[in-house]
């Protein structure tokens, strides 16, 4: 369930904090939950899946400690994060 290249290219566009900025938490937490998304959609049809829900947790308790880090070191830019991926925290 890997995001094309060209979504993946998208999303850095559009989270990242200075230009050639692949690696900040903003740009990681946007990819995390884009591939979340693309996971549940498929478990929503395959539910027995069990590979693929473990590999959901994971990455939900991976966006969850990138989250908190945010959080943590910038509530500014956490706010406007969640606000912006539409996330409930």
């Amino acid at each position: 369930m890997a995001l094309s290249k060209e979504r993946k290219q998208q999303i850095i566009k559009e989270f990242a904090i200075k230009e050639g900025d692949t690696g900040s938490a903003d740009v990681q937490i946007a990819i995390l939950t884009a591939e979340i998304n693309d996971l549940n959609a498929h478990l929503a049809k395959h539910p027995h899946d069990y590979s693929s829900k473990r590999g959901l947790l994971i990455k939900v308790g991976t966006r969850r400690s990138l989250s908190k880090y945010l959080k943590n070191d910038n509530p500014e830019r956490y706010a406007a994060l969640i606000a912006k991926l539409g996330l409930r925290r």
